[in-house]
């Protein structure tokens, strides 16, 4: 199985090697790795997320959930640069490829740590994920049963899932198992094989 956001204990040697990226509409140098998900570049799920997911709050918390070498936050943090970008990955590697990525472009603003180092009092206005469909619906129903309920009233999400790879599926399943009438589940945009799902914490009412 190839080594994604699971992979705690990547197998493969961690050969590095620079590529150039587009980040936020700008090229990048980064660094990547073997056993960190895409290291040859930016996968196309994460295109499209990132083409389909609209502009982020520019201050607050923002979450980068299964970080890999950090496309993702990277954008969140150009994007966003009064906010603090929280880049979690079980991969070690990942992580240290993300803040080592961060220090390379002068974004100050993340920070790239295992999921269980994130304070727990932390919620986040905005969470952008391309999630690791291939642990298995178990799994990834735990990973975001744990991270979803941390958005803030009138937060959102975008999850990008590949459609053969059960997209429509787990938007029943967003719809079925998150709290009642707190969330709303919708599909955000569709293209090249892939949705974007949104998910939206109800604000509170005045």
């Amino acid at each position: 199985m190839t080594d994604h956001y699971f992979s705690d204990d990547p197998a493969a040697p961690a050969t590095r090697r620079r590529i150039t990226v587009p980040i936020a509409g700008r090229d990048a140098d980064v660094v990547t790795a073997a056993g960190v998900f895409s290291h040859d570049g930016l996968d196309l799920g994460t295109r499209v997320l990132l083409r389909e997911a609209p502009p982020p709050p520019v201050s607050g918390d923002l979450l980068d959930l299964g970080c890999g070498w950090g496309p993702l936050a990277l954008t969140l943090a150009r994007l966003a640069p009064g906010a603090r970008v929280w880049a979690v990955d079980v991969n070690p590697r990942a992580v240290e490829l993300t803040a080592e990525n961060a220090l390379l472009l002068g974004l100050g603003g993340i920070r790239a740590l295992a999921p269980e180092k994130v304070p727990d009092d932390v919620r986040f206005d905005v969470i952008w994920s391309n999630p690791p469909i291939r642990v298995g619906k178990a799994a990834l129903h735990e990973l975001l049963q744990a991270w979803l309920p941390r958005l803030v009233p009138g937060g959102e999400a975008y999850l990008v899932v590949q459609r053969n790879l059960g997209a429509d599926s787990l938007h029943r399943w967003l719809q079925g198992n998150l709290p009642g009438r707190q969330y709303d589940v919708a599909r955000h945009g569709s293209a090249k094989g892939y949705r974007v799902l949104r998910v939206s914490r109800s604000p509170l009412k005045p």
